[in-house]
């Protein structure tokens, strides 16, 4: 059973002039349980628009999304799935721990039962001391795992992930991917995530979506057959980052 599956998924849209700009082509690929994909490719290859189709925030005009084997369009549990942004979008009136607790104020749940959610939620991303802290009081790095905490705190299974450290600096980036590995492994989560870093595509990633641009479409579909933890300057890691850059040249 595949926990995401997209059968030739294509989605265009309008131009300004009237004229249709096809961004993606007849997408296939599968997404298997407690595994991490990556979609990497070139500026215009539709990844994080393919992202977006998986969460069903837009529908594609082509083909099918299956969701543990449900038509999208027929999904119900869109709670098990969660999406955390290229920003940390953070409210900034709000304390850590408010922020992490958004996703819950939305569910028929008791105030205990949040209060105890987002107090295990700060325990797993490393926050527990700066529950009442607001987000300009946050490095980069906390920003990021308050916005992770936020999307782990519903308990989803699917998590996405467009571009989510892109904007750290390279040693906090390579906590984060250790945190993420970490936290999928104990909550035996699915992730989906668009990267333009080939070596954090291979050092997070069981199987690369490489796709290329103008339409958008499945070049490649790598496996990375490496064991976790992943140096990024082993060679093994170093020759498939090779590879990949060549898959993208």
């Amino acid at each position: 059973m595949s926990v995401v599956r997209l059968q030739c998924v294509s989605k265009c849209f309008m131009r300004r002039d009237g004229t249709q700009l096809e961004v993606l082509r007849d997408i296939n690929f599968d997404v298997e349980p407690r595994s991490v994909t990556a979609l990497v490719g070139a500026s215009g290859s539709g990844k994080s628009t393919l992202l977006n189709i998986i969460a069903g925030l837009i529908p594609p005009d082509f083909g099918i999304v299956f969701l543990n084997d449900v038509r999208s369009s027929d999904f119900k549990d869109w709670r098990s799935m969660t999406y955390m942004f290229q920003e940390d979008r953070l409210f900034p009136w709000r304390t850590t721990a408010q922020n992490v607790g958004f996703g819950l104020e939305a569910m028929n749940i008791s105030r205990a039962e949040r209060r105890d959610r987002v107090r295990q939620t700060l325990e797993l991303v490393g926050l527990q001391d700066f529950a009442d802290a607001y987000p300009h009081e946050l490095s980069g790095g906390m920003r990021s795992r308050a916005a992770l905490g936020r999307s782990l705190v519903t308990e989803p299974t699917i998590l996405l992930m467009d571009e989510p450290f892109s904007k750290l600096d390279p040693s906090i980036r390579e906590q984060m991917h250790h945190e993420v590995l970490r936290i999928v492994n104990l909550r035996q989560m699915t992730v989906i995530f668009v990267t333009h870093d080939m070596e954090e595509a291979v050092v997070l990633a069981d199987k690369i979506v490489v796709l290329q641009p103008n339409p958008g479409r499945v070049r490649e579909t790598r496996p990375i057959g490496l064991g976790y933890p992943r140096n990024p300057l082993s060679p093994d890691v170093a020759e498939q980052v090779r590879l990949l850059r060549l898959d993208l040249a």
